[in-house]
């Protein structure tokens, strides 16, 4: 997954991959503007393009926690049955997540989405997607 660089470098380096906090002490002022504004995820269109990804879908979660929750998470693996997505179900749903319990929740979204795919319901996370990126809400966690 490609992305601008919103946290400082070795972010974590000593305490490894943890989860996002509010006021996370890593993530740089730019940073901070960057994910407000979601800008920080506009290079993963280049993975669209390259259809790695698709526009909408789950989001991709980063491999350390793909594998913890993959083991804790009953029918995790199953929010792999479709390619990841820029924007979801869950992300437009569900505040951003920051924690296993989060996780967890979210993935109900993730399985609703899976089971009941069409293009309207594309349309619709596409028009809420849009909405939360003109309000800057949902950028950190709660």
């Amino acid at each position: 997954m490609i992305k601008f660089r919103s946290m400082i470098v070795n972010a974590e380096e000593k305490s490894g991959p943890v989860w996002t906090s509010d006021d996370d002490p890593r993530i740089t002022p730019i940073g901070m503007i960057l994910r407000k504004y979601r800008i920080d995820e506009l290079p993963q269109l280049i993975s669209v393009l390259k259809g790695e990804m698709s526009l909408i879908g789950p989001r991709p979660e980063r491999p350390e926690f793909n594998i913890l929750l993959e083991n804790e998470i009953p029918h995790y693996n199953l929010r792999h049955l479709v390619k990841p997505g820029l924007s979801g179900w869950a992300q437009v749903n569900y505040p951003y997540g920051s924690s296993y319990k989060d996780a967890n929740n979210k993935l109900s979204y993730d399985l609703y989405y899976i089971s009941n795919y069409s293009i309207f319901l594309d349309l619709i996370i596409l028009f809420k997607t849009m909405r939360t990126i003109i309000s800057g809400k949902g950028s950190s966690p709660h």
